[in-house]
């Protein structure tokens, strides 16, 4: 995740960060030089298809490269798919590993109840549980050299559920239902620390599929989620290091095999990589490439920066942690975390010492809770297509329905404005509206087309019924 290493089954912060694994700038630099540029290309996307000029057609997210590029994905069947909702109306599904309930096979697992979506802090102190609670958190993700019998009963008495290292004290407590998954080591694709100030090469993906399996060798009732580093969307990535440049990303889907839930984090406002650097889309860039690279069959989940991590300076806008997390979910996450430390200087909990960032994402939280039940449904390809007047900032979106209406969540996926045309909507009600969900105002359909404007890295919230 980030500045954290794994050492004799425990997560260890470590000592020194001015080493250059997992600054800012990205995980085992090992002395290099932070200049080399990433590739703006990357791998195609999870569906959806932008074509040159701008027009995007529905699906979740599409390839996040540049204008007038992409790839296309669809299937004609989604057996998750709510009753009624899917059958006989025309509509097609893209990549789709059934949301919440994915979890329902877990005994002990996560909630599979549609109206369950994770929301995750990484590794923060159990007795700040509550506080984050209040803003929207529903899942903590790893605990300081633990799990501990005291960190488990803080959780339980807050109820908050944590995913955790299988060590002594969490094989202990297999059936305490706070504990939802396994973690796996933390970017094992990344080059690793030798403890002497230097790096090695990365674990290979045989070795973490071979942890995964001792896993569930002691149990099997919890899901085991595997976090991958910013070369997900970073390609080629310096901290892959010499050695596993040869193999990455060609090995990305073994990795995979070791796990049910993967994720990954990248921080563009934070990076210090010229082609990363304010590139927000590089978040969206993951999320396709984790999807393709799972073939759609296990969530994706990815963490959102939201704090100055080594430079108070660097701190994204709330705005700007607002469109991280909304292109993520258009592009098919199904699980947002937030990376909420600050290292210089050191604040473990800086989101919520940062009245108007807390504020920001509790609201982010907020919608996401209260649309929690169409994110689980899969996501319709062919519902529509969007144009943006200026084909330089395309403007992403995923189509869903419930319950008898249509939902559109729209990005502008770069940081200039532009005006989004809506077309070719499909399936809508006889007289249906459009609503702009958390913005008390609404806009007329002009045929199954509407039109609204964006600011650079906007994003509007449709709902038509």
């Amino acid at each position: 995740m980030r500045a954290l290493s794994f050492c004799s089954g425990r997560w260890t912060l470590l000592a020194t960060m001015s080493a250059g694994l997992c600054s800012a700038g990205g995980c085992g630099d090992s002395g290099a030089t932070k200049g080399r540029d990433a590739d703006p290309g990357g791998v195609s996307g999870s569906g959806g298809v932008q074509a040159t000029g701008g027009t995007r057609q529905t699906g979740t997210g599409g390839t996040v490269g540049a204008p007038g590029t992409g790839g296309t994905a669809a299937r004609d069947a989604a057996p998750d798919a709510p009753e009624g909702e899917a059958a006989g109306n025309g509509d097609q599904y893209g990549p789709w590993a059934g949301g919440a309930a994915y979890y329902g096979s877990f005994t002990h697992g996560p909630p599979s109840d549609p109206s369950f979506f994770p929301i995750a802090v990484w590794l923060q102190d159990p007795s700040t549980a509550q506080k984050y609670a209040d803003i929207g958190i529903n899942i903590y993700v790893g605990l300081w050299e633990g799990p501990t019998a005291d960190q488990l009963s803080v959780l339980t008495t807050a109820g908050m559920p944590v995913g955790c290292d299988q060590n002594d004290v969490g094989i202990a407590h297999v059936n305490d239902s706070i504990i939802v998954m396994w973690i796996q080591q933390d970017e094992p694709d990344n080059a690793q620390s030798d403890g002497a100030g230097g790096y090695g090469p990365c674990i290979p993906a045989t070795e973490v599929q071979s942890i995964n399996d001792g896993f569930k060798a002691k149990d099997k009732t919890r899901p085991v989620l595997l976090n991958l580093g910013q070369g997900v969307a970073n390609i080629p990535y310096i901290g892959w290091g010499s050695e596993c440049s040869k193999t990455h990303p060609g090995d990305y889907p073994d990795y995979i095999k070791g796990c049910d839930i993967v994720s990954f984090d990248i921080y563009p406002a934070n990076s210090t990589y010229t082609a990363i650097k304010g590139n927000l889309y590089y978040v969206a860039k993951g999320v396709d490439n984790l999807i393709q690279w799972t073939g759609g069959s296990k969530p994706v989940w990815n963490w959102i920066e939201c704090t100055g991590i080594d430079d108070v300076s660097a701190k994204p806008s709330p705005d700007q942690v607002k469109a991280e997390v909304w292109m993520s979910i258009v592009h098919g996450s199904m699980g947002i975390g937030y990376f909420v430390h600050q290292f210089a200087p050191f604040d473990e909990h800086a989101l919520l010492d940062d009245a108007t960032m807390k504020a920001a994402v509790a609201a982010i939280n907020r919608q996401i809770r209260e649309l929690a039940p169409v994110l689980n449904t899969p996501p319709i390809i062919n519902g529509g297509a969007v144009t943006s007047s200026d084909s330089n900032v395309p403007v992403d979106i995923q189509i869903k329905r419930l319950g008898g209406a249509t939902y559109l969540f729209a990005v502008a996926m770069r940081g200039s404005p532009t005006k989004a045309t809506f077309s070719g909507l499909t399936n809508l009600v006889p007289g249906a509206t459009v609503q702009v969900m958390g913005e008390n105002r609404s806009i007329p359909l002009s045929g199954n087309s509407f039109q609204d404007d964006f600011a650079g890295w906007g994003v509007h919230l449709y709902k038509m019924q």
